[in-house]
Parts: C-alpha cells; structure tokens; sequence
C-alpha cells in the first residue's frame, strides 16, 4: 500500500457542507490525511495529476447478489415470482464453489470499474464462503452474508431449502470467519431472503444474534404486490409491521425495495431508524413498481441506491441507478422532485450511514478512509463544464466508462482503466464455462 498524493483536482466531498473544492488530497496508508492547495509531494509518495479529473467519494451499493452475475441475461421479462420460481432459485440451486466465485469476482469487477467501492451484499445458500474470498481477493469493501431460506416452500428447489437450525449455524460460522477481516473491510451481515422463505423462529434468532454480534440483517421486503399478498396470508400483518413484531425493525436494518409501503408501514421505517435501499432499475425492469423516495426522504426515512443483481437490471452500475432514481419520479411529482444532488447523497453518505459508517467512508474528509473514485468527466458528453454544478454533471451526464481510477482503504484497485486486483481475461473466460456448466445442470422453466 502505497503513500498517495492526488494533485488538482475537482472534489467532491459531501461533508457536512457538501464543498466542493479545487486542490490535493494525501493519502497515507488507509487513510485521507490531509486536504488542500499547494501540497508537496514528501519523496515517498505516488503523485496522481487529477487535472481536469473529479474526485468522488466512492459510491456505495446498498443492495447487490454476487451469486447472480452469472445469471445476466436469464431472467429477462419476467415478474419478481415468475424470475424466482422459473430462474432464479434453479440456477442458484445449481451453482458450485467455482461458479459462485467467478460470479462474484465478474460482478466485482464491473463494480470497481464503475466507481463503487462499498457494496451491501446477499448470496445464496451455499458455498458462500466462496463469495467472501472473492471480496477478501478483489480489493472492494463488502458487508455480506448468506441467503437464509428455512421455510418449506414447494416452488424452491431441494437444493436451497434448509433446516433453521443449520441455517443459522452456517451463517454464525460465517459470521466468526470473516467478520472483520481485513482490518474490517469485510463485515457479516444476516441475509434472510425475505418473509416468505423464512420461518419465524429463524427470523426471531436472527433479531437475537444481530443484536448479540452488532451486525446488520439485510432481507427484501414490500418488493411486488404479489409478495405482499402472500407474507398477509402467511402472517395476517404487512411485511414491515411484521418485521417491527419480531424486533427486526431497527437501525440494523437494511431493507431492499420498499416500493408498496402504507403510512403505518412509514412510520415504523422512520421511528425505528430502519435504512431502505432503493433499486429503481430493477423495480423497473421486474414492473415491481416505483417507489415513494420523495415521501420516504419528507418523513425522514434514511434512504440509499443498489442495483440488486445483474439478471433484474441487467448492471450493476450506480450512474445508471442515480440517473433513474431521479428522473422515474419527475413525472408524478414535478421537476424539482429528487434532484441531482439529492441522489447523489444517497448513493455515498446516505449508503455509508446505511452501513453504519458514516464515520469513515461516504465523505472526502480528513481522518476518513481513502475509498475513492476519479472520473475524467473532460469530454464532449459533459461538457461544457462552465457554471454547472459538478453534481448534475455526474448524475445527468457521466457514465461508468468515466471512471478511470478507484481506490478503497487506499489502495488502487483500477489506474488509468487498467484493474489491478481481478486478471479480467480469466475471470471472463471462467465465467462463461460456469454459466455453461450450471445451465446444463439447473431445470429452467
């Protein structure tokens, strides 16, 4: 790890105040030291010219499957329950220890060259110790788990049905394993798949252990109409009222989706300190719907950006979920409605707090970890560049091939383009053999 001086450069800090300011960052070891005009370069440091180059925070996904990147392209046009029943669950049932790595090290891949550097992470059942080496190796910042299904459920395979108690055992040993590892870049969180997978006394363990380990639990919940439905006829209460009864419902708590919400339902998200991930282009592709993120921030619910997985979006790429966040709600509610800077917020410090590290990553500022990004956004696309907020420039107009370097606890995981962590020839071959081996194995609907 390498002492770094970035040298002027445009830089978006998202501190309190939100400056944006022209000047250097130090780096020494993980961490930003110092933040400035002028800087001079010490004799041991590697000097970054990020002239006409905007440094981000990097962007942190508050909901993504690792295990579903080799699944990129199988589950196009169809509904949340149909893509579950018909692909989703055979293909998961089907992966084996390669074939969760490499679909984990192609859809890291994809997110360090986009700019993310932190991501909230769901596997699936098995094998996911895989997964956690594929993160241990590549470099990223992860919060992960594996996917806990004890409900019996005949529309689920074999392969992915559990026994409660084997499934919360698992996720312990998991949980011992890789918990802090790294000097805590990766950390466990418990990943229930959502109601209708779970039984309650996994789900009411699953309350105890958070609190006892003081790690998140990330699950889906109030996704589709559909699903709701079914967790009413399963419980008699709607999904977060259900939550709040089991003790789920705190600052713990990651949900994904919360597209069809009721006021009660609000209130719970808002008193109990839960964090919603939103995923618009996913909601949209699956016609789940589109989710009330102008009521969510006016009630003062904490809210961040992910893609969710690579076959209901089909990428995993926070330039394209900061864009739709924005623009699926001007429509409906005006066009002042979820503004650039706004979404922006949610994809960096509003996933940092979701995480419950505010205190360290989402901001570029003194005494907070060098997890970065440097986008060349010095062309014909986002351009011209004079009186325009830097903000709007990034969300409206730049994409994820402006991203020409990114960095987590300091150390470069892409330079000029160019990965440093993942050999993207292997990976890319690798990944084409897994998925050709899982679709001769897995039965598809």
């Amino acid at each position: 790890m390498a002492n770094i001086l970035i040298k002027h450069a445009e830089i978006i800090t998202m501190n309190k105040q939100e400056d944006i300011i022209y000047g250097d960052i130090r780096i020494k070891g993980d961490l930003i030291v110092e933040i400035g005009t002028g800087l001079e370069g010490n004799g041991d440091e590697l000097v970054i010219d990020a002239k006409n180059r905007t440094v981000i925070p990097g962007f942190i996904q508050t909901h993504i499957h690792l295990c579903q990147t080799l699944f990129r392209g199988k589950g196009d046009d169809l509904e949340l329950m149909d893509w579950l029943r018909k692909r989703i669950w055979p293909l998961e049932a089907a992966h084996d220890e390669e074939s969760l790595y490499y679909s984990a090290m192609l859809g890291i891949g994809e997110l360090i060259t986009s700019g993310t550097t932190t991501i909230v992470d769901m596997e699936t059942v098995h094998h996911t110790d895989y997964a956690f080496q594929a993160i241990a190796k590549s470099g990223i910042r992860a919060l992960s788990g594996k996917v806990m299904m004890d409900r019996k459920n005949p529309d689920a395979p074999a392969a992915l049905q559990e026994e409660t108690a084997a499934s919360l055992q698992e996720s312990v040993d998991l949980l011992e394993k890789w918990n802090g590892y790294a000097n805590g870049r990766i950390q466990y969180a418990f990943s229930p798949r959502f109601v209708i997978s779970c039984t309650e006394p996994l789900l009411r363990e699953v309350q105890s252990l958070s609190a006892r380990y003081g790690v998140k639990v990330h699950t889906h919940a109030s996704e589709n109409l559909g699903e709701i439905e079914l967790v009413q006829a399963m419980t008699g209460m709607r999904n977060v009222v259900y939550l709040d009864h089991l003790g789920l419902a705190n600052e713990r708590l990651i949900l994904a989706h919360c597209v069809w919400l009721d006021e009660q339902e609000k209130r719970i998200l808002r008193d109990r300190g839960v964090h919603v991930s939103h995923c618009p282009g996913s909601n949209l592709k699956l016609a789940s719907g589109i989710a009330d993120t102008p009521g969510m921030l006016h009630d003062h619910i904490h809210l961040s950006l992910g893609a969710d997985g690579a076959p209901c979006n089909n990428n995993l790429d926070m330039f394209n979920e900061m864009r739709l966040a924005a623009v699926i709600q001007k429509p409906a509610h005006g066009p002042t409605t979820m503004d650039a800077r706004s979404v922006f917020r949610m994809a960096t410090i509003g996933g940092a707090k979701a995480v419950g590290m505010e205190d360290q990553i989402g901001s570029i500022e003194v005494g907070k970890k060098a997890d970065l990004a440097i986008l060349n956004l010095y062309n014909f696309h986002t351009f011209p560049s004079y009186d325009v907020d830097p903000i709007s420039r990034i969300v409206y107009s730049a994409t994820r091939a402006d991203v020409e370097t990114t960095m987590v606890d300091g150390e470069i995981l892409m330079h000029t383009g160019l990965l440093k962590t993942i050999d993207k020839e292997v990976v890319l071959h690798e990944a084409n053999l897994s998925i050709k081996r899982l679709l001769g194995s897995a039965r598809l609907s």
